[in-house]
């Protein structure tokens, strides 16, 4: 992942006008014109509308049961059929969308600012602070994140705040090791090094000059890390280790409904296509981020 994303940050310190966020702006507005990014981002809008507003555009309570209606198939009443309780699928499949959402967006926000801050401090003053970072990262890349996140569910116990720090406890290392070499790569440039002839304070010159360039690398980062987070918590959810049952999630749902998949396709399949759909309109507008940022990788 590293490697698809560095190398994005400016050569020229970012100040004023020119600073990160009109960057940052301009980006997006680069990436609204082109179709698959302006498709993307009305996917995107779609579900995040629909999981806020989910009570209201659900046709039915996501915990109201029939075992008269029980694995019916997709009709004007159910939309999206029911599963062996006869729940509806479609309301379930709305809330779901709440589930994956804020455990995508929030577990980037945790991982992100603390991989992030940890990687320019380390990369920039270097030394000890530096080694012992490096050296808990390797120590974390050698567990496959599956299997680590499993672990830790299984000593945490399921829930949503728990799948959220099990999944952030490995998630920062990729923003540490981005924030990391970008940084080294800035803190040789020429206006580091005016910076530091002026006189000016190391941690002001870190987050004021630093800082704001290696940002468009990270957010580049953070947007496809969303969609993953997602795949993970489904996964977690279709092993039993993630949300609670109680709580309508993909994963589980999708886990619900592979003993009965040849007599009810419905009950599976179609939350399974609501996150294949979400995850891919996030890592399409992550890319067409990266291209926008890198006119180089367009080209080539």
């Amino acid at each position: 992942m590293k490697s698809a994303v560095a190398g994005l940050a400016p050569a020229a310190p970012a100040r004023g006008m020119t600073g990160p966020l009109p960057q940052i702006l301009g980006v997006l507005r680069k990436v609204l014109r082109s179709p698959v990014g302006a498709a993307s981002a009305a996917v995107i809008l779609a579900y995040v509308l629909v999981a806020v507003f989910a009570p209201v555009v659900a046709p039915y309570a996501p915990d109201a049961t029939d075992l008269g209606a029980r694995l019916r198939p997709p009709s004007a009443e159910h939309r999206f059929g029911t599963d062996g309780l006869g729940r509806d699928i479609l309301t379930r499949v709305l809330y779901g969308a709440r589930v994956s959402l804020l455990v995508g967006s929030l577990t980037v926000a945790i991982t992100a600012t603390f991989g992030t801050v940890l990687g320019v401090l380390g990369g920039f003053y270097r030394g000890t602070f530096d080694a012992v970072s490096g050296r808990l990262t390797e120590l974390l890349l050698a567990f496959p994140y599956l299997i680590f996140a499993i672990g830790m569910m299984a000593f945490l116990g399921p829930g949503f705040a728990n799948l959220v720090l099990a999944l952030s406890l490995k998630g920062w290392v990729e923003f540490y090791r981005l924030a990391r070499g970008e940084t080294l790569d800035q803190a040789e440039r020429e206006y580091v090094e005016a910076s530091r002839a002026l006189g000016q304070r190391s941690l002001r010159t870190l987050f004021r000059e630093v800082l704001p360039n290696v940002l468009p690398s990270i957010l580049v980062l953070a947007t496809l890390r969303v969609g993953y987070f997602m795949v993970l918590e489904a996964s977690l959810s279709f092993l039993g280790v993630g949300i609670p049952p109680t709580i309508p999630a993909w994963g589980s749902m999708i886990a619900e409904g592979r003993n009965v998949l040849f007599i009810a396709w419905w009950v599976s399949t179609l939350p399974g296509l609501a996150l294949l759909v979400l995850v891919l309109a996030i890592n399409l507008f992550g890319d067409r981020l990266q291209e926008a940022f890198d006119p180089k990788r367009r080209n080539r």
